[in-house]
């Protein structure tokens, strides 16, 4: 089976690629179409929607952060038993960092980099043939990103749905539908995004909204046809993937621990480790017959009291820590610290295995890619070891403590950034989230 594949995108963020995508990856699935969604990207919530919608595994692909060869592969993995696959864009279509040689990560980069086009998707709200310039001015931006089709997405009324539309459908590119605005297919979001999928309270219900509206508005036999066929793979750098820490790794994983990138994971099943989940929430201890613990972002600082209360689960992961390694990405950094002081001011003691203190009160956006040079052989790449990841949190550090650094960081342009993270004994941690590694470093 050879998947075909599209890539949604947008002029910007806000412009409903993520309700649109969702309904699409429904609305195809209730066809009998075995689809699956894509992310471009570092963000880790919209996959979760992708899965709820297909029943699939979502998936990022990265074009800054992973190498092109990595990047083919894992969507041909992905895509090996699948008919189409709908990958969402980030931010703009062309939004990126100066990265060079198509590695910018912007979804642009995966349209020239296997061949993808592009369904653009056009908030028409305040305006009605000036969307024409828009969708004419992507058409044109770069003749190696081919715009295949556009949806107009919030418009008012029948009549501005014409007045858009005949202009759009006059400079040549095909129109495949309208959804009208309607603040009940709006979902609900935080400080980080989108309401995970995993704690919408009426997530199927809103799945089959949003999936009614894009059947009734959108020609999905259009869309389909504007999908093409993907290429096959290249081979993958064995490097280029991050190795499993361990043999059996002991993960946390409830609604305080959930930002594990998918393809990561998946990685370390393949390669025949054992991924055993505990619940800190639930005052579960990292399992004593698993060789390292894993301790992903996610939202800590929403329950930071319910965490310092887990008794055995604080206990057990010290004891764990005393022979075996515990790393902790940005939410699982905190909690390895000494105390975390949450949105009300309130402070409350963590594990203390690392001698740093945090703070969501004291809030200050931090976001970007990252370079990493790990300091010390660990779960995360022996020593001088390169890694691509990124970074995106409110929390702040408010004293650093006196551990060792855990890497050299430097920003996506290669900007030095200074330190990051630490680590003690066999305890390390850091902000940002790993996502690949560099060949050859």
């Amino acid at each position: 089976m050879t998947a075909r594949a599209l890539i949604i995108g947008a002029p910007r963020s806000g412009s409903g690629k993520t309700s649109v995508t969702i309904g699409l990856l429904r609305a195809f699935a209730r066809r009998g179409i075995k689809v699956r969604g894509v992310k471009s990207g570092p963000d880790y919530i919209d996959p979760g929607f992708h899965h709820a919608a297909t029943g699939l595994p979502g998936l990022n692909l990265d074009t800054w952060a992973m190498e092109p060869a990595l990047v083919a592969h894992l969507l041909n993995d992905a895509a090996s038993d699948t008919e189409l696959v709908l990958i969402e864009s980030a931010m703009g279509l062309f939004d990126g960092i100066n990265g060079g040689d198509g590695r910018t990560g912007s979804a642009a980069d995966l349209a020239r980099l296997l061949g993808i086009p592009v369904l653009l998707v056009l908030d028409v709200s305040g305006q009605s043939q000036t969307a024409a310039a828009v969708a004419l001015g992507f058409r044109h931006y770069d003749p190696k990103v081919e715009i295949a089709g556009v949806i107009m997405n919030r418009a008012g009324s029948e009549r501005h749905v014409k007045l858009s539309g005949d202009a759009i459908t006059g400079t040549g590119l095909p129109l495949v539908g309208a959804v009208l605005r309607n603040p009940d297919l709006v979902l609900p979001e935080r400080h980080l995004g989108l309401v995970q999928a995993s704690e919408h309270p009426q997530i199927e219900g809103h799945i089959e909204k949003l999936a009614d509206a894009m059947e009734a508005s959108l020609d999905l036999d259009a869309i389909f046809d504007i999908a093409v066929p993907l290429k096959e793979t290249t081979a993958m750098s064995p490097e280029a993937n991050l190795q499993p820490p361990g043999q059996r790794i002991a993960l946390a994983q409830d609604a305080a621990f959930t930002f594990l990138y998918p393809h990561v994971a998946a990685h370390w099943r393949a390669l025949g480790a054992e991924i055993v989940p505990f619940s800190p929430l639930a005052d579960e201890a990292p399992s004593k017959d698993c060789d390292v613990c894993w301790l992903p972002g996610g939202y800590p600082e929403l329950h930071a009291g319910t965490i310092a209360a887990a008794k055995n689960f604080r206990t057990g992961l010290g004891e764990f820590a005393q022979t075996r390694p515990v790393h902790g990405e940005c939410g699982g950094y905190m909690v390895l610290g000494e105390t975390l002081e949450d949105a009300d001011g309130v402070t409350h003691q963590m594990t203390g295995l690392l001698s740093h203190q945090t703070s969501f009160a004291k809030r200050r956006m931090n976001l970007g890619y990252r370079q990493a040079t790990i300091a010390a052989d660990g779960p995360v790449g022996k020593a001088g070891s390169m890694i691509r990841g990124h970074e995106f949190h409110y929390a702040s550090v408010i004293d650093a403590g006196s551990d060792d650094a855990f890497a050299t960081i430097a920003d996506g342009t290669g900007k030095p950034l200074g330190t990051s993270g630490g680590r003690r004994g066999f305890v390390s941690g850091t902000f940002f989230h790993a996502i690949a590694r560099v060949s050859g470093a």
